[in-house]
This record gives C-alpha cells, sequence and structure tokens, in this order.
C-alpha cells in the first residue's frame, strides 16, 4: 500500500509530524530534486523522501552539507525544482556556496530547510538561523504547525520558482517533531524542468560580475518585500491597544495563552510567519495603532531590533519590550514563560514556573552508549593502553557519548570532521600524545581533508575511525562506506581503508573492537609509533546489524562468580545491561547483545544460550 503522503489527495487529512507534512508540501509544489546532510531535528524529512520515493524527484544523501548544497543549486540552476535539507549547524558548512548562488539566483527554484534547535536537544550549539536568511537576502518561513509546514514549504518553493530566488524554510525542534493534523491540498506532476540559458554575466561571480549582481539580488527582495506584505502568513488579530509580533513556534505558544487566559481583547497581535523581508508597510500600520509592542521570538532578538530602528525611524514615540528574564536568548519557549512575560503589560498576576513537588534528588538519566555497542569496547582499550596519558579529540556522533564516565574518552569537540584537525593542532602545540575519534559517515562529510593536511604537515596523532557501517546517530542513513549488500544498486561502496592510504598514511590496521585482545595489542603497537597513524575499528552498529542485516547472537552474558574483579567489570566497562541487586552485578538478558566483552575482561562472565 502507497505511503499516505504519496496516496494522499485533496482534502483528505492525515495525522503528521512536522517533517512529515514538508514532504507532503514539497510533493505539492512538484518537486523534481532533494539532497540532503541527516541531522536531529531535519532527518525525518529525507529519510520519508529516502523511504516513499516513487520515481517521481530524484533523491540522495550527500556526504556533508556544502556537497549537497552544491549538487543542490547545480540543479536548481538546470532547471529543477529543488530541496536541501539540514540541521542548523549544518549550514555553516553550506554557507560558502549559499552566500554567493543568492546572487546568481537559481532558475529552477531552490529551498533550504534549515532545522534550528533551540535548547541544543540535540546539538552543539542553539543559533538561530533566521541571520542566514538577512546575510544571504533569502525570503525566510517560520511555520508554527504540522498544516503550515505543509503549507510553507509548498509556497516556499513556487515562490523560489517563480522569482528564481532561493528560499529559507526555518523550523525549530518542536515544529519538526510534533505532529499534528494536515489537510492535504492536489499534488500535482512534477513541475517542468526550466531550460538552462548560458549567461556567464549572471552564472559565473567573477568580482565584476558579483558586484552587478548583488544590486539584482537587493532588487529581487524589495520585489519580495510586497509579497510578505500581502502573505497570509502575516496576519493581524485582536483590537486591543497593546501590540505583540511574534514569529515562528512562539506563535502557538502565544496563542495558547491568549486563549487560556481570556486576553484575546486585550491585545492586536501580528503574526509572522514569512518573516523575511519584513513586511514594513504592514508592521508601519500596526505600530500606529497600538500604545506598546511586546516582540515573541525565540532565540536571537532580531524581530525586537528591527522594530525598535522602525519605531525610532518613525519618530512613534513606542515603548518596544522584547528579551527580559522570561523570554531569554537561550532555550525553547513555553505558554508558562510567555504568560510570566505578558501579565505585568496586561496587569495581571504572573504564574510561577510549573515545577515538579515529588522527589527532587532523582538521578539523571543522560544519553549512553546501548549494550553492544562497539564504541564502548573501543574506549574500553583505548584507556587500558592510554589512561589520562593521552587527550582525546572527539567528533560529532554516537561515540560522542564517549564523554561519560567510567569511559572518559573524550576531552574536546568543535564541530563535524573538527576531531582530526584540532588533534593536529592540539598535538603540535602540547607536545602531549593526542588519540582523535571519528565516525565513518563524518570521516566521509570532512575528516579526510583533516587527514590530508595531517600528513602533509606532519602532525602527530593516532586517529580512530569508528566504522559502524551506517549513520547511527541520526537514524541509520545511508553513506558512502555502508555495506554493499546493503546499498545494492543504488550507490557504490567505498573502501575507507584505501581511502586512508590514499590520502598518504603507511601506519594503518583494522581491528574488530569485539576481540578485545587483538584490539588493545594494537593500540600497545600504534602507541610506541609516531606520526599520523589510522585505526579502523570495524563492527556494525548493535541496532543496525538487527534491523537492517538482521543479525543476532545467540548467546548472552551472565555472572558466574560475584566478587571484586565483577565489580570492577561494572566499574570500569558500565556497559548498560549490566545491574546491581541484592546478589550483587548481573546481567539482564534481555538488553545484553552477545558481544561478550565484560567474558574477556573477566572470567567471572561467562555465555550461554539466550532463554526462549
Amino acid at each position: 500500500m502507497a505511503h499516505p503522503i504519496i496516496a494522499g489527495t485533496s482534502g483528505e487529512r492525515h495525522l503528521l509530524l512536522g517533517n512529515e507534512a514538508i514532504v507532503r508540501g514539497a510533493l505539492e509544489a512538484g518537486i523534481n530534486v532533494v539532497t540532503c546532510y541527516p541531522g536531529t531535528p531535519s532527518s525525518e524529512v529525507p529519510d520519508t523522501f529516502h523511504r516513499i520515493k516513487d520515481g517521481s524527484y530524484y533523491f540522495e544523501y550527500s556526504v556533508n552539507e556544502k556537497v549537497a548544497m552544491e549538487v543542490a543549486a547545480g540543479a536548481a540552476l538546470g532547471g529543477a525544482m529543488t530541496m536541501v535539507t539540514m540541521k542548523h549547524v549544518g549550514v555553516n558548512v553550506a554557507a560558502d556556496p549559499l552566500l554567493t548562488m543568492t546572487y546568481t539566483g537559481l532558475p529552477g527554484g531552490l529551498v533550504l530547510l534549515s532545522a534550528d534547535d533551540p535548547g541544543c536537544h540535540s546539538s552543539q550549539n542553539e543559533q538561530d538561523n533566521r541571520y542566514y536568511a538577512r546575510m544571504a537576502g533569502m525570503p525566510c518561513f517560520e511555520p508554527a504547525s504540522a498544516q503550515e509546514a505543509k503549507d510553507m514549504a509548498r509556497e516556499a518553493l513556487l515562490l523560489s520558482r517563480k522569482t528564481q530566488q532561493p528560499v529559507l524554510l526555518r523550523t525549530t525542534t518542536r515544529v519538526n517533531h510534533l505532529r499534528g493534523p494536515v489537510t492535504f491540498d492536489e499534488r500535482p506532476a512534477p513541475a517542468k524542468i526550466v531550460e538552462f540559458e548560458r549567461n556567464p554575466r549572471r552564472f559565473v561571480p567573477v568580482p565584476a560580475v558579483a558586484r552587478v549582481r548583488h544590486g539584482e539580488l537587493l532588487k529581487n527582495l524589495e520585489s519580495i518585500r510586497d509579497v510578505a506584505e500581502n502573505s497570509p502568513w502575516n496576519t493581524v488579530r485582536g483590537e486591543g491597544r497593546i501590540g505583540i509580533v511574534a514569529s515562528g513556534i512562539a506563535r502557538s505558544y502565544l496563542a495558547d495563552v491568549l486563549a487560556e487566559q481570556g486576553w484575546q481583547d486585550k491585545v492586536s497581535v501580528l503574526e509572522l510567519g514569512m518573516s523575511y523581508p519584513l513586511p514594513t508597510r504592514l508592521l508601519e500600520d500596526f505600530l500606529r495603532n497600538v500604545t506598546k509592542v511586546i516582540v515573541v521570538e525565540e532565540l536571537e532578538p532580531l524581530l525586537e531590533k528591527d522594530i525598535r530602528t522602525m519605531v525610532q525611524d518613525l519618530g512613534l514615540g513606542l515603548q518596544v519590550y522584547g528579551k527580559c528574564e522570561a523570554l531569554t536568548v537561550q532555550g525553547e519557549y513555553s505558554t508558562t514563560s510567555i504568560q510570566m512575560a505578558l501579565a505585568e503589560h496586561l496587569g495581571a498576576e504572573a504564574v510561577s514556573p510549573v515545577c515538579f513537588e515529588g522527589e527532587t534528588d532523582l538521578p539523571v538519566r543522560p544519553p549512553n552508549l546501548c549494550a553492544g555497542c562497539s564504541h564502548r569496547a573501543v574506549y574500553y582499550s583505548v584507556r587500558k593502553t592510554y589512561g589520562d596519558d593521552a587527550f582525546y579529540s572527539s567528533d560529532i556522533g554516537c561515540y560522542t557519548l564517549g564523554i561519560l564516565p567510567p569511559l572518559k574518552a573524550a576531552d574536546f569537540l568543535f564541530c563535524m570532521g573538527s576531531s582530526v584537525s584540532a588533534g593536529s593542532g592540539f598535538s603540535r602545540s602540547s607536545g602531549k600524545d593526542v588519540v582523535a575519534f571519528i565516525g565513518d559517515s563524518t570521516f566521509f562529510h570532512s575528516g579526510i581533508t583533516g587527514l590530508v593536511n595531517a600528513v602533509f604537515n606532519k602532525h602527530d596523532l593516532l586517529l580512530v575511525v569508528l566504522d559502524n557501517g551506517t549513520t547511527a546517530m541520526t537514524g541509520h542513513q545511508l553513506n558512502p562506506g555502508v555495506d554493499p549488500k546493503v546499498l545494492g544498486d543504488t550507490c557504490v561502496h567505498l573502501d575507507i581503508e584505501s581511502i586512508v592510504r590514499g590520502c598518504g598514511v603507511t601506519e594503518v590496521a583494522k581491528v574488530k573492537p569485539f576481540n578485545l585482545k587483538s584490539t588493545m595489542k594494537t593500540f600497545g603497537e600504534m602507541k610506541a609509533k609516531s606520526g599520523v597513524r589510522v585505526i579502523i575499528a570495524e563492527e556494525p552498529c548493535i541496532l543496525y546489524a538487527r534491523r537492517a542485516l538482521k543479525l543476532q547472537r545467540p548467546q548472552a552474558a551472565y555472572v558466574a562468580e560475584q566478587g571484586p574483579e565483577t565489580d570492577a567489570v561494572l566499574n570500569e566497562f558500565a556497559c548498560p545491561a549490566f545491574y546491581r541487586d541484592d546478589d550483587g552485578v548481573q546481567v539482564d538478558e534481555s538488553l545484553c547483545s552477545g558481544c561478550m566483552v565484560c567474558m574477556q575482561i573477566s572470567k567471572n562472565f561467562k555465555a550461554r544460550k539466550r532463554s526462549a
């Protein structure tokens, strides 16, 4: 049976994730090409495109965001209606082509989905990518519901096709991962491919061309401002003399607060769903009819600054309120924070934050490497070999969770691919031993260039490529190192060892992490050497192995004997399948993957056939 996102017809309602709704919106626009680099909270968008592809569009998992952006830009230049998806920090990687393609324009149309992450739910920062809309010169849509996610995705693509100007669809974690009712519109045939017309004076931005194209970009943005002025996503409601301007998911929180508190008649609200270019005429009319204005926007005070400037330019003498104790520049907003911020302006009693009145000293449950994760065996081997004598340069992926004790295999981290380069710099400046860790997907993403640099500049570090055969952290997406049997004829498998040797590394070894003796022996040998050394640790992600490779080990571990040695395994290896009860250390068979590393550490652990 066809997926409802494909099969659904106009007028049908379906309960969709915000990310799934974006896919439907792109299909309703007639999408031709989709590229991506997966990253939470954006991942379900490309994953859904990959899962439901029916031949009407081309889809690819690109090796990094810059490549995804360039492939997408090339496709749009060649006349295809295109979408490229990534998480917010990925736009930093893609910024180079992004800030030039807005100058040239793209005849086929291109929408960039930037999934921002206020609160750092799954990210190393909470940057606000509305800045990119202003810096690059991109119209910006900010949905606040699943229905808007679908509709805005469609309208953003159609606007981009019409104006030939790239458009930013900026979401946040709550929008990407909320689930709500979505009413479908018709799904047309794929958009017509626009014939490319050679014009080097437009599409080859040498300085003389770029200067002219910058002016064209500014003209285009002014014409698109008229679209924003009349956009159905920019609406005014209410007749109160206190004005509120809201954008993004904060619009939904605000609507809930006003309804719950019965404050609708006390305020006028300007909702900005298309927040850039700023609809200045609409905003001026709004400001002239209120006595003060409160700006509600998550993260940076972009709208607040724009409105303050506008109030001053117009000489309105209007008080503008924005960031405050309740509405901070950090984290996500909530109905509570917005209610607290509005209460004093509306002469109402401020609500106190809701606190859990039960047990307050409950243990935290941070993310953890899975039971049977091969990364744990690698980190155990490294710690036994180096201890605290080395410094550990980490990277972005599941393996970053090696930061947790007792493994403590992460001392510093910057971004995707930085483990090799930052580790090289740290080793050079400090003279200390450095062990750098990088996953297979991250190696292809941006680790290769760092490795080439390390070889070229004769750096001294040991790089461990944690090859678990998939892009595990974001949901088991394809990468160039995935098992050829899984790829089939979809993509071409690339061998990591061949690439490493091709980069000029001569000290290369492969290990199977669950063979603890061999793994520790290899680490010991590499520790005794200098220069750039690479160990490739090959073992499939345990979850991926079960789901995609259909691998299941018939045995499970159990504790045959209690004692200090058993306690040491618990304290030093810390597998999540271990637990302690009144009888001592035990192994939860339902969690045990059968890797049997514990049995190799201590004879007090044994293997037995799994219970029926």
